[in-house]
């Protein structure tokens, strides 16, 4: 499922999802909030899962996750981190 297939409501709904876990406002997830996202939904995750999904994640290797990163991710298999 692409964003173009996603209605107005469910990008809302995954957008509200990216600011929750977006601590400090700054419009990206580093690499602290990606744990205590982790933590909320995938407790039992390894740390070095969380690392190397981190980078999967980011894409342009910038360092934090934006919301179109974030959004592609959510779409995908997310828990299996």
């Amino acid at each position: 499922m692409s964003s173009e297939t996603l209605t107005e409501q469910q990008q809302a709904e995954i957008k509200s999802e990216f600011e929750f876990f977006d601590r400090d406002g700054n419009g990206q997830i580093d690499i602290t909030e990606f744990i205590e996202l982790l933590t909320v939904l995938a407790p039992k995750t390894k740390v070095s899962h969380v690392q190397e999904g981190f980078k999967l994640i980011d894409k342009n290797n910038d360092g934090y996750i934006d919301f179109t990163e974030f959004l592609d991710w959510w779409q995908q298999c997310w828990w299996e981190y």
